[in-house]
């Protein structure tokens, strides 16, 4: 017997018939699915020191189950003392089963250790189906040893759905269980 992440679950059995009643589709296939998540977390303090970089790639890896690659600058900055190809930040994508299963620790446990947390702000759609929210500390994520950690980042979460409208995009992410501060939008 092979493992299905619990939210893959939901969605097939649960969010799939909720959508399509709510939103009248008339096939399956439109009901839109979340492609992809990914994570971005700036480093820009990693141009005088090389460790907060590798530093950053080890924290993003376990919070991901995936190995986290470094950004690299565009182009030079004299001001920051910058140079083309210095790496600034840490990013990944996550898709499929890893994307459910993040997915699933993000809505479980992570957010609900975000300090005075009333709710994700639902202003983060990009008004194609999108959804961006920011994360003010890494260590709301039970994988991160907090005694191990050197410097307090944030970071970025990106949801990319197949949704062609913000209020479709909502609804498929509230039905995954996201709180949203305000949840009838």
């Amino acid at each position: 017997m092979s493992y299905t992440p619990r939210l893959k679950e939901k969605f097939a059995k649960e969010i799939i018939p909720a959508l399509t009643k709510e939103f009248g589709y008339t096939n399956a296939m439109q009901v839109p699915r979340l492609v992809k998540i990914s994570l971005n977390q700036g480093v820009g303090e990693a141009i005088t020191d090389k460790k907060i970089i590798d530093n950053a790639i080890e924290e993003m890896t376990m919070v991901a189950g995936q190995r986290a690659v470094p950004t690299k600058s565009k182009k030079d900055i004299s001001n920051f003392k910058l140079r083309r190809g210095m790496p600034v930040g840490v990013r990944v994508t996550l898709r499929s089963e890893k994307m459910y299963e993040f997915l699933d620790r993000l809505i479980a446990v992570s957010l609900p250790r975000i300090r005075d947390f009333k709710g994700v702000n639902e202003k983060g759609f990009d008004g194609r189906g999108n959804y961006s929210m920011g994360v003010p500390e890494q260590i709301i994520f039970p994988e991160i040893n907090i005694d191990k950690v050197s410097k307090i980042n944030g970071m970025d979460i990106s949801f990319v759905t197949t949704a062609s409208t913000d209020h479709e995009a909502f609804a498929l992410l509230r039905e995954f269980g996201i709180p949203f501060k305000n949840q009838n939008k």
